[in-house]
């Protein structure tokens, strides 16, 4: 198919569900750039995201009797990947406590950098600042971590979230307002650990 032609989601949909092989594959050569986009803005840690997306794709198929066209497949297909992200993060164990003996040396002084406000934090600490929000993230409920994610980091709106995941969008500012609080009670918990 020429490159300036749109995908026929309808049509090539129609050869799947009979069964189609080459359809199935151009399904998944459509839709692959969105789905390992979401993977990899949500992939739990310990997860390969090539698994994670063979995994979207396999409940995708599985559940293609179930899709009926009133929304976009694009956002069918995002809200499976969001769900199959959610339940890996569910399924890794949660420790009851981050303490400053948790973090490597470079997240250590990234994070007293930002205590003290003494320095700002070195460009080159740019990774391990990212690791320490990923570690205090980790310490979200999946779905608090979402939301935190896809509004603070990924900069979307409510009303994108809600498209995405199909939560109304009072619970996605409930959600959001609550896990603000979790996280700054985890970087004062963070501080407090520091100085005893």
């Amino acid at each position: 198919m020429p490159d300036d032609e749109p995908f026929d989601v309808p049509g090539c949909l129609e050869r799947v569900r009979r069964r189609d092989q080459v359809a199935a594959r151009e399904l998944v050569d459509h839709l692959h750039p969105l789905v390992i986009r979401i993977v990899r803005a949500h992939l739990p840690r310990r997860v390969l995201e090539q698994d994670l997306t063979q995994e979207v794709f396999m409940k995708m198929f599985s559940r293609l009797d179930q899709y009926e066209g009133a929304v976009p497949l694009s956002h069918w297909v995002s809200r499976i990947a969001l769900t199959t992200c959610i339940d890996h993060l569910r399924a890794q164990k949660r420790r009851p406590e981050f303490r400053w003996a948790d973090l490597s040396e470079s997240e250590a002084n990234v994070l007293d950098a930002v205590i003290t406000n003494a320095q700002d934090v070195p460009a080159n600490d740019a990774l391990a600042s990212r690791e320490l929000v990923h570690k205090l993230l980790d310490q979200l409920k999946p779905a608090d971590r979402m939301v935190i994610q896809l509004l603070d980091l990924e900069q979307k709106t409510i009303a994108e979230i809600s498209a995405l995941t199909g939560w109304n969008e009072s619970l996605i500012k409930v959600r959001a307002f609550r896990a603000r609080r979790k996280l700054q009670k985890f970087f004062q918990q963070l501080k407090d650990s520091e100085r005893s």
